[in-house]
This record gives structure tokens, sequence and C-alpha cells, in this order.
């Protein structure tokens, strides 16, 4: 059986790609949190992560770390992570990496928190130059593959991918066009509200992660348990 080892729900977007991959897929796994308890969490994480981060994935004696190495090594054993057809196949890898390699604005001005709601403050240009090529993004593989998902009927890994990216535009309101229906569908999938639900019902804090959380806005609206 898989091991996929993750942190904290409300922080974790890297840890939360491949668990909703692999529990929309139905692919069977044992769910282990590592959560993150200081700024750096380097040493401890060192015992089971080559990189000292999450997530990483443990199958048959190999340790597989990052989320698209977790994602590439699910798809040489399991059909559907990509799109069976090669059109929304090709489109779906390419937004798949972007998203993996891109949008430093977005993450470093919108860190995630599934569980609050936040007035965001003023956008820099590199942030509204990140939304802007999201919903791009969004309407481009709605438009052309005919939705609900991103790259057509069924949920891949590049709905996975953009996952935490759908949290963070309910989190700050973000606008992204006709965009927001696949955001609204992705909410709405059966492992995102499970995640959304363990999130609410995390009661620790780690310290610079809500320091970030501060210095992205006001915060309007706070779910999680006290």
């Amino acid at each position: 059986m898989y091991e996929l080892i993750t942190a904290n729900r409300n922080y974790s977007s890297w840890s939360l790609r491949p668990w909703v991959l692999m529990k929309g897929l139905g692919i069977a796994f044992h769910d282990r949190i590592e959560p993150f308890t200081k700024p750096s969490n380097y040493d401890e994480f060192r015992r089971f992560s080559p990189t000292g981060q999450v997530p990483v994935l443990r199958h048959e004696g190999r340790t597989i770390h990052d989320s698209l190495g977790i994602v590439l090594y699910l798809a040489d054993r399991h059909e559907g992570v990509w799109p069976a057809d090669p059109d929304a196949r090709a489109w779906a890898a390419c937004a798949a990496c972007e998203m993996h390699g891109g949008f430093a604005a977005l993450r470093n001005d919108c860190t995630m928190n599934v569980g609050v709601r936040v007035t965001p403050r003023p956008m820099s240009d590199a942030l509204r130059a990140n939304v802007a090529r999201i919903r791009e993004l969004f309407e481009d593989g709605l438009a052309r593959f005919g939705g609900p998902w991103l790259a057509g009927a069924d949920f891949t890994a590049v709905d996975a991918f953009f996952a935490p990216v759908a949290f963070r535009i309910r989190t700050y309101g973000l606008d992204v066009g006709a965009g927001r229906a696949w955001v609204d569908h992705v909410l709405a999938h059966p492992a995102m509200l499970d995640w959304e639900r363990q999130a609410l019902a995390e009661s620790w804090r780690e310290e610079s992660h809500e320091a970030e959380l501060a210095a992205a806005g006001v915060i309007t609206a706070d779910y999680r348990a006290a």
C-alpha cells in the first residue's frame, strides 16, 4: 500500500495536490500527517524526506518526493491521472507544470489558509499578472475541452495541481472570470470537502504561517477550530 506523508490541511498547498488526486481517483493509501510546528521543519522532515519537505510518497521501499514527482510516479501505475485525449493531455501537462514552477507572487502574497476569509491588500503588478494568467488558463481549458474539469469531463492531475489555487481564490476573493465555474465545481468535490473539514478541525497554529496570513490582508472570517 502507498503511504502519503503530508502536512497541515490549512497551510500545505503542496500536500493537497497528490492527496486530492489519489482520493479523487480512488487510489488507496495510508494517510500520515506531519504538521508544521515551526518556521523550518527541515531537520525533523529529513527523517522521512530527502528534501526536508512534504509531500512524500512511500511505496515498495521507494521514497518519492515532490508533488510533481509523485504524480508522475502514479501516472505510470494508474489510469486516469492524465486525460486520455492527446490534446487535453498535452494541455493538462503544460498547465500543471506551469503551476508547479510558477506563480510566485500568488504563493507569496496569498498564502494558503483554508479556514479563513481575507480582504487582501492592494495587489502588486506581479500578483495581478498571476491572477490574470490563472483566469486565462481556466477559461481556455473549459472552453477547449468542454468542462466541467479543466481538461474535460474527468477529474485529472491538472485539477489536482490547481486545487490549492481554488482555496486561495475563495479565501482572498480573487476574480477569475468564467473560471469561477471550475472553482465552485472543484470546491464541491467530495475529496476537497474532506480536506476542508479536516482543515477546519485543526486547532494547532504555526507562527510564521499566521504571520504570512496577517501580512496578506485583513481577516474577515475565521472558521477554524479555536
